[in-house]
């Protein structure tokens, strides 16, 4: 049997340092430290030194030796498109269709693209816009805390890689500011965040629903959606909702309400609502 390749992620999406070393089926250590006082508003980076050193703290901690790191940034740093093209469509048209879609600067920004499927009837390609200076911040924080970051994905993909289900809205109330991430086809198709203004112990319910329907909504006004009234809307957290609170949620959005499931082969000792964005990077083919 071949032996499983460890590999080092880190999470620089916002609320936490989170870092994982290990593979899927094989032994993981991980831990978690909180961001410093003023370095990271709403998943932009701040201060690099600052969080460059809490990395390496949490590094040491944790006795991670590895040095070559896949790093996940906040959708805050870019945008994305999934986009529908002909199969015969050559990569200037694709360039052309990407510029149509995501107008940008592109002194500011940077663009890639890729594709994820074509069928007899169309190409589909997921285009990324990223802020240049935005994610200078993130790759300059990892080399400063002594690592080399082989990638920078978005935590929306790595949340679409870690999750089973192929239609289904992520709640994520361990970010800070909250994050919904909505998947269909096994692609993240739409991320949003905003303030949870009540605490988890209150009437939370009535406080998510408006945003979870807003972000449903306007999802569910593309033709070419398998996203249905089946599919769930499953919630990340460092602590269980009431029952009460999930089925009150599922009642005002009128999609079942789940919490979050454990991907398949991840250790028990590692928390998996914690560590999902960790746990999508190393789930990378490449």
């Amino acid at each position: 049997m071949p032996a499983v390749t460890s590999r080092l992620a880190v999470d620089l999406s916002g609320g936490l340092i989170r870092v994982l070393d290990g593979a899927m089926g094989g032994p993981m250590r991980c831990g978690s430290a909180g961001l410093p006082a003023g370095a990271m508003e709403g998943g932009k980076i701040k201060d690099t030194g600052a969080i460059a050193q809490a990395l390496r703290q949490l590094l040491a901690r944790t006795e991670i030796t590895e040095t070559r790191a896949l790093v996940a940034a906040s959708d805050a740093v870019a945008t994305f498109r999934i986009l529908d093209l002909p199969p015969a469509a050559t990569e200037k048209e694709v360039g052309a269709a990407i510029a149509r879609d995501l107008p940008l600067d592109p002194e500011r920004m940077a663009t890639m693209w890729l594709d994820l499927a074509t069928t007899e009837g169309r190409r589909t390609v997921y285009a990324a816009a990223w802020d240049r200076a935005m994610v200078k911040d993130v790759t300059d924080t990892i080399k400063m805390a002594g690592l080399d970051a082989t990638v920078v994905d978005l935590k929306s993909a790595c949340v679409a890689r870690a999750v089973a289900e192929p239609s289904c809205v992520v709640l994520d109330l361990s970010a800070d500011p909250v994050e919904i991430i909505l998947i269909d086809g096994m692609v993240p198709q739409l991320w949003h965040s905003f303030d949870l203004k009540v605490p988890l112990s209150e009437d939370v319910a009535s406080a998510l629903a408006p945003p979870l329907r807003s972000v449903v909504r306007f999802y569910r006004r593309r033709h070419d959606s398998t996203f249905g009234p089946s599919s769930p809307i499953l919630i990340s957290a460092e602590q269980v909702l009431p029952v009460q609170a999930i089925n009150r949620l599922a009642e005002l959005v009128e999609q079942p309400v789940l919490t979050l499931p454990a991907p398949p082969r991840v250790p028990p000792h590692v928390r998996h609502s914690t560590y999902l964005t960790c746990l999508g990077l190393i789930m990378r083919r490449a």
